[in-house]
């Protein structure tokens, strides 16, 4: 029998057709559409489907305590109000953030529109030509401007990215102390710290100028320009790094290097920082899409992913992702990084903002800046202050007496502008794209009374003033006009599918509806606009949304206490391994480092547990699915000294719901570990279940998939944690806190309102119903797949979770067909493939979410079932094995409209498999991925190679 709470479900049910409520917009089928499937399945209710799927020792006894669901319009009003709350000064802080003028071409075409927004990882490259595209220019972008020969396609923020580098260059040593200058950015200092504690790098934070060398290092991490705002040369520095048998880490200012002399041309390994100034809003922090760069003989190190050039099977250039096999998902606890995701929706828009500006355009705003920063100065010296450093990009550093710099911080507070207090004795003013003379005399104002005089003038050294040339590549000299840019934006979003074109069915990524009014917010100023280290006071709208979205999830997981800082579901899982660490220390356990990890655990989970100092155990499944019980006790009892957690999926990676969870936790529990839970299957459990009812001791949750941030090509996401109360303060920022993970305090704040829209909209009642949609629409398909293609695994009575495995592996003995053949065939029918490969080689993993419709499903149910159609004529003998509409696939229109057509099928099978209305055309025919690989180029040509093609 259903329990109590279930009754919501049939209350919610009738909310799907009051037309003030979000709900009926946000899940795809209406209640005719609900009973017509369940009487497919045969349940009388979707109480008794909830009932016969979730096991029943973990279903939730009572409804979440959330606020009511209320209307758009009322939701948005609250919100506004919320976000008015944060006040807006003039920020002068700097420290790697900047006030950038987002080119209104780019923010209502990009960042504003769905069909970049709702676009997945472009894992099926055919159909993600134009994001790829995209991000192909910005590692174009990021090389030519830092003069170095390779980079990936964006991380996660300076910070992370500077921890990344370091960890990198470690790999190749046997030293294991790092150098970081003491005029690093200070969040970058604190997340390095974090990073290297479990892994036994010892981090030394010393002034470069008067390091000695006495101590063995493997690398050395440097600012430029440094936080303070000095330009340094480092060209002596580095000289004495490389015959140290060090390498040489740059964090520079992406902006500055049209002027500066770039990191490449005096010898840096790598090169890591943002591109937030590049047209991204500050958003109290992030998203924001950092880089890192180095030299080709590292490529295989490189962490993050690397979009390259390779060629279709007719001979045309095509992209994809190159190099694959180094990252996580194949590599596991061998893998040097956990990130499976860039910043992509981030990373285009910073590229396009190179484009539309061209080299010429990027060298007048950074010239606009420093001539700025000049006069500036000039008016300051005319007043009698004296200047820390001669020679700076934007940033001055202002010498005053500590009674002159409390009297002058308090001026400028009190005309609501933020100055950063270095030191004591040292304020820095950090200039943008956003100021004007105007803020000049409001500055100069602060320190006396005096006009500022324009100058020509460059405070940089002749020795390091940029002379080479750089984007001289065609793509940043063509689209300078906005009429250009809208035609070239238009154009690469034609070559993506999206959720804009149909249903992107991938197992364990949730791509569910991103509604218009949860992406509204995004854009206000009030939250889009904010420094993020501004005093608290002035960001009181995000404060009471944090702490409300903090208290909402805490009551969704069960748990005590949430961290929002965690920047990506990798990043999450990270930091969840770093508190269970922090807490076995605390306890004087610190033998405890094994991580016991079951072979059908997601790819990034091995790679963080190592990351986090620990060594993983595998763990069997058994034939079923699930996590093997006798081999769990066998290993946990032999590590029980050492256990320090578990990670587990749940429901499991294999689309169920496994029985012995409870136990499974307490076993572990037992023995002395923690358990921690990977969140990505959360949008099966929200409203039903609640992991720390069950067990579960710190969850980490992707707010990009089960609640509602749009996974933009592949990032940005958030992943904060979710911890039980023995763990609570551990967490970042707190009394026994295990350290920055991110730059910013508040991670990826600037995509918060995102979700705390949805949950705010959605209310409990809806929350709850929108995961018994998932799992009937899951259980749906799977019914009318079933006959035609095996499903791999299922639950009690039969029922699979949110998500369902089909088996293909049979195929290539019967027809010669491989899952890639149906995942590339599936394009012509004018859908995104279901996850492939994964967890099971071989097979597909399909999850359809709560919002698509039971059109979309059947729509998509009835592709697939043509397709087994399309297999059994191979299977006939009435195609080829090797000729024959799947292993030709996708089919592009200029290979349909060839003069010669040699197939045993028609151009219209070919072409219009599903009819011609709304046919997407697939702009390159199949990728040689193998080719790329062996011939890799991921930069765009120079401008050489097109006046000599």
């Amino acid at each position: 029998m259903p329990t109590m709470s279930f009754a919501n479900l049939a209350i919610a049910l009738a909310d799907l057709e009051d037309i003030n409520q979000f709900l009926g917009r946000h899940i795809g089928s209406n209640p005719a559409q609900v009973e017509e499937m369940l009487q497919t399945l045969g349940y009388g209710s979707l109480a008794d489907l909830v009932a016969a799927t979730v096991p029943e020792t973990i279903r939730l006894k009572q409804p979440l305590d959330l606020p009511p669901a209320r209307p758009e319009p009322q939701i948005l009003h609250e919100l506004k109000q919320l976000a008015q709350q944060n006040q807006i000064w003039r920020s002068y802080l700097g420290m790697g953030y900047a006030n950038s003028i987002t080119p209104g071409v780019i923010q209502r075409n990009i960042l504003e529109n769905p069909g970049w927004y709702t676009q997945y990882t472009p894992y099926q490259a055919e159909i993600a030509q134009g994001r790829l595209e995209a991000l192909f220019n910005f590692q174009t972008m990021v090389c030519e401007l830092t003069a170095m020969e390779i980079a990936n396609a964006s991380l996660l923020d300076e910070a992370t990215a500077a921890a990344e580098a370091m960890t990198m260059v470690w790999q190749k040593t046997s030293s294991n102390t790092f150098l970081v200058d003491q005029a690093c950015h200070p969040q970058t200092i604190a997340v390095i710290q974090t990073r290297a504690q479990p892994l036994g790098i010892k981090v030394l934070v010393a002034d470069w100028q008067t390091f000695r060398f006495d101590i063995p290092i493997f690398g050395a991490l440097l600012q430029y320009p440094a936080t303070d705002g000095a330009v340094h040369d480092y060209r002596d520095f580095i000289t004495q790094l490389h015959q140290a048998h060090a390498l040489a880490i740059v964090a520079a200012d992406l902006l500055s290097l049209t002027l500066l002399v770039p990191p490449g041309e005096f010898g840096a390994d790598v090169v890591v920082g943002n591109s937030q100034r590049f047209g991204v809003p500050l958003g109290y922090g992030g998203p924001h899409a950092a880089f890192l760069a180095t030299k080709d003989q590292y490529k295989r190190q490189i962490p993050g992913r690397i979009v390259g050039m390779s060629k279709d099977s007719q001979g045309n250039p095509a992209l994809r992702l190159a190099l694959q096999t180094r990252e996580q998902h194949i590599r596991r606890d061998k893998a040097t990084s956990n990130i499976c995701t860039a910043q992509v929706l981030l990373a285009i828009m910073a590229s396009m903002y190179g484009v539309y500006h061209g080299p010429r355009g990027l060298k007048l705003i950074a010239l606009q800046i420093h001539h700025l920063a000049v006069t500036l100065a000039a008016g300051l010296a005319n007043l009698g202050y004296q200047l820390v450093y001669e020679h700076y990009f934007d940033t001055l550093a202002v010498r005053l007496s500590p009674t002159d710099l409390v009297a002058i911080d308090a001026k400028a507070r009190s005309q609501q502008i933020n100055l950063r207090r270095l030191n004591p004795e040292t304020l820095t003013i950090s200039l943008d794209q956003t100021t004007t003379l105007a803020d000049l005399q409001t500055l100069l104002g602060l320190f006396g009374e005096t006009a500022p005089i324009p100058s020509q003038n460059l405070a940089i050294p002749a020795q390091l003033q940029r002379q080479s040339s750089f984007l001289t590549q065609p793509v940043f000299q063509l689209y300078h006009s906005e009429t250009e840019l809208l035609r070239y934006i238009t154009r690469l979003q034609a070559k993506d599918i999206s959720l804009a074109h149909s249903m992107i069915p991938l197992g364990s990524c949730t791509m569910k509806l991103n509604g218009t009014a949860e992406m509204i917010p995004i854009t206000w100023p009030e939250f889009a606009n904010l420094h993020p280290f501004v005093p608290q006071e002035q960001a009181q709208g995000y404060r009471v949304l944090c702490e409300q979205l903090e208290t909402w999830l805490a009551e969704i997981t069960g748990f005590t206490a949430v961290s929002l800082q965690p920047n990506a579901g990798s990043q999450g899982e990270y930091a969840g391994l770093l508190v269970i660490r922090a807490y076995h220390h605390h306890r004087g356990e610190t033998q405890r480092h094994i991580c016991l990890i079951p072979q059908s655990a997601h790819g990034t989970n091995p790679a963080s547990a190592v990351m986090a100092g620990m060594q993983v155990v595998a763990i069997a499944c058994d034939q079923a699915g699930n996590i093997d019980l006798a081999d769990l006790k066998t290993k946990a009892a032999q590590h029980q000294d050492q256990l320090a957690a578990i990670m587990i999926t749940y429901p499991s990676t294999h689309g169920v719901f496994e029985a012995g969870i409870r136990e499974i936790c307490d076993l572990v529990h037992y023995y002395g570990g923690q358990v921690y839970m990977d969140g990505a299957n959360m949008n099966a459990q929200v409203g039903l279940c609640r992991p720390g009812d069950f067990g579960v001791d710190v969850c980490h949750l992707n707010l990009h998939k089960t609640f509602c941030i749009p996974h933009g090509g592949g990032g940005p996401g958030v992943g904060p944690i979710a911890v039980a109360r023995h763990l609570a303060t551990f967490l970042p920022g707190q009394d026994h806190g295990i350290g920055a993970v991110a730059g910013a305090p508040w991670g990826s704040a600037g995509i918060l309102p995102i979700s705390w829209m949805y949950i705010a909209l959605m209310g409990g009642r809806g929350l709850q119903t929108a995961t018994a949609i998932a799992i009937l629409n899951a259980n749906y398909m799977a019914q009318r797949l079933a006959p035609h293609y095996p499903i791999l695994y299922t639950g009690a009575n039969g029922l699979v979770a949110h998500e369902c495995i089909l088996d293909l592996r049979h195929l290539k003995t019967t027809a010669n067909i491989e899952v890639d053949d149906l995942a590339k065939r599936l394009m012509d029918y004018g859908f995104h493939a279901p996850t492939v490969s994964w967890p099971v080689a071989g097979t597909i993993m399909i999850e359809p979410t709560e919002s698509e419709s039971k059109a979309e499903l059947d729509r998509f149910c009835d592709a697939m079932i043509a397709i087994r159609q399309e297999i059994a004529q191979i299977e006939q003998g009435k195609w080829d094995k090797l000729d024959n509409p799947l292993k030709n696939a996708p089919h592009t229109a200029a290979v349909l409209l060839a003069d010669q057509w040699d197939h045993p099928y028609t151009r219209a099978q070919a072409a219009y498999p599903a009819g011609q209305e709304g046919k997407f055309w697939v702009p390159v025919s199949r990728i040689d991925n193998a080719y790329g690989d062996r011939h890799l180029v991921c930069t765009c040509p120079p401008l050489e190679a097109y006046i000599s093609a």
